[in-house]
This record gives C-alpha cells, sequence and structure tokens, in this order.
C-alpha cells in the first residue's frame, strides 16, 4: 500500500441547509506524489461546502440593531484619598511635620475599625515654594510635603466618620471619592439580557414595518459595561463642617451599569 487515509463522517449545517459526506482528517503516506494528490483531493472535497455555506449566509435577508442594557445598583463599597499637606522653611521640617499628622490620621482611621491592608499610600511629593521677583533669581522660601492615602472603605456608612476623623487629626485635602458597587458581576448580566430583549423587540418592529417577521437569531456581540465615573468632593466645604463639629453627611445615591450588544436576525418576507 503506497499510503494509509483516515476518514469521518462530516456533517456541516449553516442556516437551515446542511451537507453530509466523509471528510479526510489526516493521511500517511510515503510517496511524495501521492500525497500531493491526496492533499488536493481533500481541498476539492472541502470547496464546495465551504462555498454553500457563505453563499447560504449572503442570501439571509438580515436586521441589524444595537440596543443597551441598563440596571441601577446601589453601592456598597467607598474609596477616599485622603491627603495632608505641610510647609515648613526646609524640606526636613516639612517632611518632619507631615509624618506626624499622617501618622495621627492612620491611628484614627484603625480606631474606626479600617483594616491595615485598606489604608496604603498612594502619593508623596516634596516641592520647593519660590518667590520671584522682576530681574532677579527665583528665591525658596518654603518646601511643601504632600502625602497622599488611599482609603478602601467595605461601608458606605463610614465614610463621613473617615472623613471627620482624618480632617481633626491633620488631614487638609480630600482629592476624590470614589462610590462603587461589589455586586456588578450580577447587575452586568441583568444589563445584558434587558439589552438582548430590547434588540428583539425593535427587530420585531422592524420586520412588521417592512412586511416580515424575524424567524431566528443570527448573532450577538456583546461590549464593555460602563460604571460612573469618581465623584469628587472639595475640600472647602469639608473643612466648614468640620470646624462647626458637624458630621460630615454622605449619600451614595444609587449607579447605573450600562452594557451594549449589537446583533443580526434573520427576516423572512411574508
Amino acid at each position: 500500500m503506497p499510503g494509509q487515509i483516515r476518514s469521518v463522517d462530516v456533517q456541516v449545517v449553516s442556516s437551515g441547509a446542511s451537507y453530509r459526506g466523509n471528510a479526510v482528517t489526516h493521511f500517511y503516506c510515503k510517496d511524495p506524489k501521492m500525497k500531493a494528490l491526496l492533499s488536493s483531493a481533500l481541498l476539492m472535497i472541502a470547496a464546495p461546502v465551504m462555498a454553500q455555506q457563505s453563499s447560504i449566509n449572503a442570501a439571509i435577508p438580515q436586521i441589524s440593531v444595537a440596543s443597551r442594557g441598563e440596571v441601577k445598583v446601589v453601592p456598597d463599597r467607598a474609596n477616599i484619598q485622603i491627603s495632608v499637606q505641610t510647609r515648613a522653611e526646609t524640606a526636613a521640617a516639612a517632611a518632619t511635620e507631615n509624618a506626624r499628622k499622617q501618622k495621627a490620621v492612620i491611628d484614627a482611621l484603625r480606631a474606626l475599625g479600617i483594616d491595615a491592608k485598606d489604608i496604603a499610600t498612594s502619593g508623596y511629593n516634596v516641592y520647593p515654594e519660590q518667590r520671584y521677583e522682576p530681574n532677579k533669581e527665583p528665591v525658596v522660601i518654603a518646601y511643601n510635603v504632600t502625602n497622599t492615602l488611599s482609603v478602601e472603605l467595605k461601608s458606605i456608612a463610614k465614610v463621613g466618620p473617615a472623613i471627620d476623623a482624618a480632617l481633626a487629626k491633620g488631614a487638609n485635602m480630600i482629592n476624590s471619592l470614589q462610590f462603587y458597587a461589589s455586586n456588578t458581576e450580577s447587575a452586568r448580566q441583568e444589563a445584558i439580557a434587558i439589552a438582548v430583549k430590547k434588540a428583539r423587540s425593535d427587530a420585531d418592529a422592524a420586520a412588521r414595518a417592512a412586511g416580515g417577521a424575524i424567524i431566528g437569531l443570527l448573532e450577538i456581540n456583546v461590549g464593555a459595561y460602563y460604571v460612573p465615573p469618581p465623584r469628587p468632593i472639595e475640600m472647602k466645604a469639608r473643612e466648614v463642617m468640620a470646624s462647626a463639629q458637624a458630621d460630615t453627611p454622605i449619600s451614595a445615591g444609587d449607579q447605573t451599569i450600562s452594557v451594549d450588544v449589537s446583533t443580526r436576525w434573520a427576516f423572512f418576507a411574508k
């Protein structure tokens, strides 16, 4: 025997049309000429099936619909960026004062029950403050040190107390406050379902207007989901509240999880 051929029974189904036949999966052949001949034969068998599938897909009338699904969720987590900024005649003096205040801030946050792993330094800057005069070289008059903490809160109820405690111990900048939900995956899946239902409803409406009907789904593409960006808090408002020894009111509100989908539907003209 010049070679051995192995074949299996294969069925190709595409949009209601089908093809069944024996397809060569692989073969063993020592004769190069015979091997080339068998390769050509395999391509000749596969080409008509692929061409048939392509022509069937092209012949099906289609309706394409894009849709968005939205689900509102209530945030149950928060992240606060808290900074201590100090100023002194020398960089060393500014850094020393900053370290003392920042330690007091961290101790106050820990006293609220916030884990040490949820408190991390996210930024540290030292920069000179200069005085500029006409026709003179700039003169350094002081140094500023800014130390920023990133604080993760697993309870929205701790946001106000954390801000108040930090300001009381020397923090003087709240750079940002971001609310987010921990159940976004279930909300995302719900938004996908809503988007697909809306797409089917729109496809049905378009099909009826065109004098036909939807007879099946051809494709769904699910895009990325969207959440609102962080919402900053103005430091001035927080300082006034702290000086008045009033609790800082915090309202997380709700957030909207959005998912975009694109669909293609098979259309039948009546």
